[in-house]
């Protein structure tokens, strides 16, 4: 949600910390390494108990993870690699700190809560596989109620008031749980309708290769004369042979247009019609199995009945 709303205001907020970090000398590499060191430390930290100093560290990984970006592209060394660097990294991020916060749990005696936070890493890694193979298939699956940057805020919501009044801890992962769910379903629903819309455009917007009875011909070559006659009618060939083909209309199956007379009829009756002006009269057609060429040079027909 915060993505779609406000990254372009984030961005140009960013953009000038970056370039001021590009001249210090500080990598966006380095700065998701700092955040994956930090993120170490938050779990840490929420294990033992020290709710609030872990939510001090979390905020300072979030924070590198927020600028590894603009330093990358102030320094021009936005790759493939950092890329696939940053994601693992805030993987690793969500495991290290969810898997802290069970540990706390199973610590103070509440073992049945911990699951909520196994389950709240199983579904926010599910939200990310279907952003990640949504983008694979040329999908946009981004959105969604519960995004990486509304977790963390969650998260340091959840921590504070468990700092406070411990069983709010439980409270904040069953509901950042149900959230996470909600944005799940609606990914997998907005990548489900996208690709099935897409394929669909992706056939209507596919050349429809017809191909004509007996002789084979490719419509690709019809369309082709077409437009070459059209476009030169001096090199339209004279007599009604020619003149009287049909054009096909470009679906399988349908209707074509009468060149002479722009009327629709079927495709059998062109090719009668073709068969019947001559132009396909003289048409060679190989015969591999009887060795003649021509039509016309056929033998007779034997009789079918009686013995031979």
């Amino acid at each position: 949600m915060f993505d779609g709303r406000w990254r372009h205001s984030v961005d140009g907020a960013t953009a000038p910390v970056g370039k001021f970090l590009k001249h210090t000398g500080v990598s966006a590499d380095v700065l998701t390494a700092f955040g994956l060191a930090a993120s170490l430390a938050t779990a840490l930290a929420i294990a033992t108990g020290h709710l609030l100093l872990g939510l001090v560290l979390m905020v300072l990984a979030a924070v590198a993870d927020l600028l590894d970006g603009p330093v990358a592209k102030a320094s021009g060394r936005a790759s493939a690699r950092g890329a696939f660097f940053d994601s693992v990294a805030d993987r690793v991020s969500d495991a290290l700190v969810l898997g802290g916060i069970a540990w706390f749990l199973v610590a103070s005696g509440h073992g049945l809560d911990a699951m909520l936070a196994f389950a709240l890493y199983a579904a926010t890694a599910l939200v990310s596989y279907e952003r990640a193979k949504g983008e694979l298939l040329g999908i946009d699956a981004k959105g969604g109620l519960m995004e990486r940057a509304e977790r963390l805020i969650a998260l340091g919501a959840t921590l504070l008031a468990a700092s406070i009044w411990e069983p709010a801890l439980a409270i904040g992962l069953a509901v950042m749980l149900a959230a996470v769910l909600a944005t799940a379903v609606g990914r997998f629903r907005r990548v489900w309708l996208a690709a099935d819309s897409g394929d669909a455009t992706r056939r209507a917007r596919e050349p429809q290769l017809v191909r004509w009875h007996e002789g084979r011909v490719d419509s690709r070559w019809r369309v082709w004369r077409q437009a070459r006659f059209s476009a030169h009618p001096s090199a339209r060939p004279s007599g009604a042979g020619l003149s009287s083909v049909a054009v096909p209309s470009g679906s399988p199956g349908g209707p074509v247009v009468h060149r002479r007379t722009g009327t629709a009829f079927h495709r059998w009756r062109a090719r009668r019609a073709e068969v019947a002006s001559g132009s396909a009269a003289g048409r060679w057609r190989p015969r591999a199995s009887t060795g003649y060429s021509r039509q016309r040079d056929r033998p007779p027909r034997r009789p079918t009945g009686g013995a031979s």
